[in-house]
């Protein structure tokens, strides 16, 4: 009788990065068969200490499509069920993964235009991480905006690549340098683009600092929302407000959201 096959995909820690006291990110081996789209997320776990069933969590993958490893960037939670265990990891441990990611921060999820806006807070610029280094997202926009609320400077993870490093990226290196904008924002200490994202928006801020007229065009514009709810939840009834409409893999919209990290 055939043994039934591991949900699970094991996949080994090949490096991490400690960025702060709470933020840090880690890359694991792809298995052959594994496919996804750029954005989407998938149930990390670790192997159970007592036989239990494996604690998992919903992580965005931070690598595109095409990476040879798959790159995760996580918050540390003290008491956290995974994350207190996760954010000890080395390399060569062994790190679980569902076989079927999903979600709707793709780019199948939206209609055609020219802008396009990645606003996550926090850990939610994991998916952008992976948008933003997907050729088929400058093949669809010419302009793209990775967008980065952070509350303390430090917190502005992955900052050199979105200044500089993605400019030799072999694939998509010479486009993201002429179409590629990353604006971080800080909350909580000084900084040039200080507060929260939807404080800048509702005040033109966020505009006038792009050279863009005010507001958000619904013929124009693309949005990809992820991190806080409380964001999440500000800034879609914002974009409403301009007249954008919520799309989802079933049905492209304007703008998308992943609901299921939303409450």
């Amino acid at each position: 009788m055939n043994a039934k096959p591991s949900p699970f995909i094991e996949g080994e820690v090949l490096w991490v990065r400690h960025w702060t006291d709470t933020l840090f990110s880690f890359a694991i081996t792809r298995d052959e068969g594994f496919r996804f789209r750029s954005g989407e997320f998938v149930m990390i776990g670790l192997p159970s200490q007592d036989g239990a069933k494996p604690v998992m969590r919903a992580y965005s993958i931070a690598s595109p499509m095409w990476a040879e490893t798959l790159e995760f960037f996580s918050i540390k939670v003290p008491d956290g069920p995974l994350t207190s265990r996760l954010q000890k990891i080395q390399p060569g441990d062994t790190v679980l993964m569902g076989r079927k990611p999903t979600g709707t921060l793709v780019l199948d999820a939206l209609t055609g235009a020219e802008r396009l806006y990645l606003i996550g807070t926090g850990t939610g610029l994991a998916p952008w991480l992976s948008v933003a280094r997907d050729p088929e997202t400058y093949q669809r926009f010419s302009h793209v905006t990775v967008v980065h609320s952070v509350r303390n400077v430090a917190d502005l993870a992955y900052r050199d690549l979105f200044e500089g490093g993605i400019f030799d990226d072999p694939l998509i290196g010479d486009e993201a340098r002429t179409q590629l904008r990353y604006y971080p924002t800080v909350t909580r200490e000084a900084f040039a683009t200080q507060g929260r994202i939807t404080d800048r928006i509702r005040s033109g801020a966020f505009f006038a600092d792009l050279g863009l007229e005010t507001g958000f065009d619904p013929a124009r514009d693309r949005v990809m929302l992820c991190g806080s709810m409380a964001m999440i939840k500000e800034t879609a009834d914002i974009l409403e407000g301009f007249g954008l409409k919520e799309g989802s893999n079933a049905e492209p919209g304007d703008y998308v959201l992943e609901r299921a990290f939303v409450g």
